[in-house]
């Protein structure tokens, strides 16, 4: 290893996920190319790698903020590029970091042409920033994970619903702590004592995680926020229509109907499920399907009683939509949502659409995933979305997020009451 080429990382080796790191490396022949590359290995062992061509200035130096790759995993200036664009090293693999004791580790690396490694560098990225608590709950039907800001509060209260799935996903809950909110994620199935399948959803489970969310002494909201994405997406929107105490719902590629399963409130059915059209998914020679075709459409007459009562709700809503989802039409949803909305001479939802995004909207500089297992398919499944874009779409959507419930979870609005 060359004692003069060194790479650094600036501010500093560690830093939160979500935050961005100036790479630089100096000490290298004018005009010199070199590779760099950045690995990781996630939780469940699978390797991501990225590589990019860089050429020195006339003073050896490269710095990632300025300067273009030449070739690689991306091209163009892109201070974060190495990180996004990292890809399994087998197909159809998303990156896994749900525990947020750990941090995500990456290796960054600047090699000659040949391959010689000149110098490396480590960059710690935690999900839990300086003081903030986590503590499991298994309380009555409860299980999750409570995350709370470091201070006194009071703090506004977010409800991570990144439950469709089996097990339980810490990363945005500990980051979104880590700016300053008290956030309960729960697992819906799959997870502790919990049954490993499910076929139906009961709306009761929430009610108890939002009363046990809103008598935590910290919490400084009347109501709670409730964050979630895909399935989960539609059950936040039941929450807020059906539920007391919703003050403001981020829905990311979600649905305007009940998706896949069944919705229940004390034994009574509220919605019977959208179902998806196994004929309508479409093969690719990647071996993974897309599956945007395949949903019932939600608008037609014999499926229109699984549309979500949005109208009922006394919160606000923030609809997210990725035009270039392949999972399902979320823009068309979205679309549906708002129609609905203003119908009812309701005012009360922002919509923010992102051409080129896919599916997976998750906090920022995170490996993009154009595929993986879909659970309720039951095979790969495209995600869609070009990486580039959709990582300057998941910048900007995390900053929305936190603006929205900042605005929305305030302690002067009035608790909404339950609409069952």
């Amino acid at each position: 290893m060359s004692n003069q080429v060194r790479l650094r990382l600036l501010p500093g080796a560690r830093c939160l996920f979500d935050e961005s790191v100036q790479v630089k490396v100096a000490g290298m022949r004018p005009r010199q190319v070199v590779t760099m590359r950045a690995t990781s290995t996630d939780e469940k062992g699978v390797v991501f790698s990225s590589t990019a061509t860089y050429r020195a200035n006339n003073s050896g130096d490269i710095d990632l903020i300025r300067d273009a790759s030449l070739s690689g995993s991306y091209v163009g200036v892109e201070p974060m590029g190495l990180l996004w664009s990292m890809r399994p090293n087998v197909p159809h693999k998303r990156f896994q970091k749900t525990n947020s004791l750990n941090p995500y580790v990456v290796k960054f690396s600047v090699h000659e042409e040949e391959g010689k490694m000149l110098a490396e560098a480590t960059n710690q990225r935690y999900l839990m920033g300086d003081g903030v608590s986590r503590v499991p709950v298994k309380e009555g039907n409860i299980r999750g994970v409570l995350f709370t800001p470091p201070g006194e509060g009071p703090f506004p209260a977010v409800l991570d619903l990144y439950t469709f799935g089996a097990g339980l996903s810490e990363k945005r809950a500990a980051l979104l702590a880590s700016r300053g909110f008290m956030v309960l994620t729960v697992a819906l199935y799959g997870y502790n004592d919990m049954p490993k399948s499910t076929e139906e959803v009961h709306l009761d489970y929430f009610e108890e995680t939002i009363e046990f969310l809103k008598n935590q002494n910290k919490v400084g909201s009347r109501g709670v926020g409730v964050l979630s994405i895909s399935k989960s997406g539609d059950l936040a929107l039941s929450v807020a229509s059906y539920l007391a105490g919703v003050q403001a719902v981020v829905s990311i590629n979600g649905c305007s109907a009940n998706a896949a399963l069944p919705l229940y409130y004390k034994k009574r059915q509220l919605l019977p499920a959208l179902k998806f059209d196994i004929n309508k998914l479409i093969a690719t020679e990647s071996g993974a399907i897309i599956t945007k075709y395949a949903m019932h459409d939600p608008l037609t007459e014999e499926n229109k009683a699984t549309l979500v009562p949005i109208e009922r709700a006394g919160g606000h809503f923030l609809f997210i939509a990725s035009e270039d989802d392949l999972n399902w039409d979320s823009k068309a949803y979205m679309d549906g949502m708002v129609d609905r909305l203003k119908r009812h001479g309701k005012e009360n939802f922002e919509s923010v659409s992102y051409p080129g995004a896919g599916h997976y909207l998750e906090p920022p500089y995170g490996p993009y995933c154009p595929s993986s297992f879909h659970g309720v398919v039951g095979r790969p499944v495209l995600w869609g979305g070009e990486p580039r874009t959709h990582a300057a779409a998941e910048v900007h959507l995390w900053r929305k997020i936190q603006q929205f419930f900042r605005t929305h979870l305030t302690c002067d609005r009035t608790q909404t009451k339950s609409r069952i």
